[in-house]
């Protein structure tokens, strides 16, 4: 196809990225929706809770930089699709636990939610290398913030899914029916992901126009070639530099809102706010839609202020300030008593925080070009320390006080902190280059 007018493969590459990121959030999420009922049947500690929902965290941060590297060696394709396919037999796995002689419980839970967390590492950084090679620079705030928002649209579209499957069929369903759904997916990615200058329905004016806007269409070419870039000594260079630490820390600090929100926060509407389960899966898909609403804006207003003033700082930190703000209501459900003013606050602040999440954004923006994967990998294991932190120390807050508020006091402090990074370590967002 070589006519005048550009086709549009690049939405339907984004679109299928944000469908395949709603089900790896799932995913995650299915412990904290069968949670309450499996640890009511397993005779779970809410200690032995929080680990378990930490576990997910341990191994997707170790597998980062490692899972960055196989995408920058083998390519994009191929890693990812394996990578779904695991992480789905590992959560199908999950229906089992309990019900294999001489294995306890926790051990089985920790063990398969850790595997997920592997096979789940190159998600992301994968995300992120699509986004640079499809998309012009001007496209990739909306584009990212897109891929972005679907951990919202995750818990809109599969919170009341798998509370209904809990109250219907029991706790195990969710497992079984997450599992296949992503095998469906990896199916469907192989079938349809390819990149830019490979992929069957693109016109060259399309390609011409991603490449001319700074698409790195060709990024694919050095694994063709069979060229690695991964040394410790560009490693190295990620982490010297005062930018990629302030941004490093931002992505921390707004995934303490993220693991919250997919680990503890229905267990916190069932066990502190009285609701069932099937209740707190509709009321957690509220907020998780203004998360969505938000993320798409945030991704908006970058690109808008990008075009209307050519300064990548103003783009990217301006939302995030203005969402971090809004993101610190969650405090203010320590506060309230009525059931709906703490979804009502919940869903203020996951407004602001997908206003904010434009760290992907951001990391197109500035990874070297020739370590995309690697960079990605490093900036996604910082943030996802969180994911270890976060369910543990709420876990322990809520066994030595009986109460959620002075955890969701430790998670909304880390709005401020995100704002501190940005605006006092990172300095002028620009691409970094690598020293030879």
């Amino acid at each position: 196809m070589d006519s005048a007018s550009p086709t549009h493969v690049r939405y339907r590459i984004i679109a299928l990225i944000f469908l395949i990121t709603s089900i790896n959030y799932a995913d995650r999420a299915t412990f904290s929706i069968a949670g309450s009922a499996a640890s009511a049947e397993l005779g779970l500690s809410p200690v032995a809770t929080g680990y378990i929902l930490s576990a997910f965290a341990w191994a997707y941060v170790v597998a980062q930089v490692p899972g960055g590297a196989l995408l920058d060696r083998f390519g994009t394709r191929r890693v990812y699709a394996a990578a779904i396919a695991l992480w789905s037999a590992f959560t199908a796995t999950q229906g089992f636990v309990g019900l294999v002689p001489g294995v306890s419980a926790i051990t089985m839970l920790f063990a398969l939610r850790f595997l997920v967390g592997l096979a789940e590492a190159p998600s992301f950084p994968g995300n992120a290398r699509l986004v640079a090679a499809w998309f012009p620079g001007r496209e990739r705030g909306t584009a990212s913030a897109i891929f972005n928002s679907a951990q919202y649209f995750s818990l809109v579209a599969f919170a009341p899914f798998m509370g209904w499957l809990v109250h219907d069929f029991g706790w195990r369903s969710v497992f079984f029916a997450m599992g296949a759904i992503g095998v469906v997916a990896a199916i469907v990615f192989t079938r349809y992901i390819h990149s830019p200058v490979r992929h069957p329905s693109i016109n060259a004016a399309e390609v011409a126009l991603i490449e001319e806007g700074g698409g790195l269409v060709r990024m694919e070419d050095a694994v063709a070639n069979r060229v690695s870039t991964f040394t410790w000594v560009n490693v190295r260079q990620l982490l010297a530099s005062r930018m990629m630490i302030g941004i490093y820390l931002g992505q921390y600090c707004i995934n303490v809102l993220t693991y919250f929100f997919v680990t503890w926060f229905p267990i916190y509407l069932v066990k502190e706010r009285g609701l069932n389960i099937m209740e707190a899966g509709f009321a957690a898909a509220a907020p998780a839609l203004c998360g969505f609403a938000g993320g798409l804006l945030g991704g908006y207003l970058s690109d808008r202020l990008l075009a209307r003033t050519g300064s990548l700082d103003t783009a990217r930190k301006l939302p995030l300030l203005i969402g971090m703000i809004l993101a610190s209501a969650i405090i203010g459900c320590v506060f309230v008593e009525q059931q709906w003013m703490v979804v009502a606050l919940m869903s203020v602040a996951f407004f602001g925080k997908g206003v904010a999440s434009l760290g992907w954004a951001v990391m197109s923006d500035v990874a070297p070009r020739e370590l995309a994967g690697t960079a990605g990998g490093v900036f996604n294991m910082f943030g996802n320390m969180a994911g270890i932190v976060t369910p543990i120390v709420v876990g322990y807050i809520v066994a030595a006080t009986g109460s959620f508020d002075l955890a969701l006091v430790f998670v909304g402090a880390h709005c401020l902190l995100t704002i501190v990074a940005f605006y006092g370590i990172v300095g002028p967002i620009k691409r970094l280059e690598l020293a030879k």
